[in-house]
């Protein structure tokens, strides 16, 4: 399934930002949410082909919601990469064990999170 259609989800208008115009600049269409409950709405109604989710959001935290998306039934074919600024070891095999296809740390290399999105598609 190649890639078109991203879902970028940060509490922070500036990493929005970044990664829209990052990935619009590559050819990606991009809508955003600024939290998990925001996302976990235009997951389900516009069905994004890629998630790209924070882990410190406010209410619900990106694990939280990553967990949701890949166990629930309709969602769990999209894939979802997490990007956040916490880069511990365990804080990369907890994403994973929740159902993220991939982890990307903070500050983001464009060259990394391009070829993990290609990886996927």
């Amino acid at each position: 399934m190649a890639i078109k259609t991203i879902l970028v989800v940060d509490d922070s208008p500036t990493d929005r930002e970044f990664l829209t115009e990052l990935l619009s600049s590559n050819g990606f269409k991009v809508a955003t949410a600024d939290s998990a409950e925001d996302a976990m709405a235009k997951v389900k109604q516009s069905r994004p082909d890629l998630v790209l989710m924070d882990v410190v959001l406010p209410g619900q935290n990106g694990f939280q919601a990553t967990r949701t998306l890949t166990r629930d039934e309709a969602t769990k074919n999209i894939p979802v990469i997490l990007c956040t600024s916490k880069g511990q070891e365990t804080d990369k095999v907890w994403g994973m064990r929740q159902g993220a296809r991939d982890y990307i740390v903070k500050p983001i290399n464009q060259a990394d999170l391009l070829a993990k999105i290609a990886a996927l598609g």
